[in-house]
């Protein structure tokens, strides 16, 4: 089994999720995850990618890489910086869904973004 499809099973059984309802809740048929989680089926593209790592609750790190840690850490850091704002329309689109999201899509939102500023 490839160390992705082994890595998209355990977090959805850390997460106590069928294939059925990860598929549900990604918008794929079941056939999908069954073919993520098999060693020579397809692989999920970076968008599933994601939302796998939002439901299980594991960073985007971890699944899409082995990198880092598998599980989200339970506590979030709080911060206010004054001199933090939108500097345009699309910052402030992206803040406008940040505030819209859960803690934990807060976390896996930044580590997507992280890795995609690089």
């Amino acid at each position: 089994m490839s160390a992705l499809s082994l890595r998209i099973r355990k977090a959805r059984r850390l997460a106590s999720i069928t294939q059925n309802e990860l598929a549900h809740r990604i918008g794929v048929k079941r056939s999908a995850v069954t073919q993520w989680e098999n060693a020579n089926g397809t692989k999920p593209n970076v968008e599933h990618l994601i939302r796998i790592a939002i439901e299980a609750g594991v960073s985007f790190e971890w699944i899409a890489t082995g990198r880092g840690a598998g599980e989200c850490p339970a506590e979030l850091i709080q911060a206010v910086v004054i001199d933090d704002y939108a500097m345009d329309a699309l910052e402030s689109k992206a803040l406008g869904y940040l505030r819209e999201m859960t803690s934990s899509k807060k976390r896996i939102a930044l580590q997507v973004l992280e890795v995609l500023s690089k």
